[in-house]
């Protein structure tokens, strides 16, 4: 799997704003492909959730989607792996 996993920062000390947007793509116990997200402010756990795929290629497309979503909010990458 490539490009299986982002994270996405928005700063804005004007607004008191600290955010992080986490983008991962996971294999399931079952055979099916998690797309998983978690969000939040920077230093907090957050909220989390996974969304089940049928294919690989399925999550993909939703993970990209998400970050095309985000960088229009103002989310930079801060890392992929």
């Amino acid at each position: 799997m490539s490009d299986t996993s982002w994270i996405l920062e928005r700063r804005d000390p004007t607004r008191n704003m600290a955010r992080y947007y986490l983008v991962a793509i996971e294999p399931t116990l079952f055979g099916d492909t998690a797309l998983l997200r978690q969000w939040g402010r920077i230093g907090t756990l957050g909220r989390q959730r996974r969304d089940l795929y049928r294919t690989e290629v399925l999550a993909q497309e939703a993970l990209h989607s998400w970050l095309r979503r985000k960088a229009k909010r103002g989310y930079c990458i801060r890392s992929r792996s």
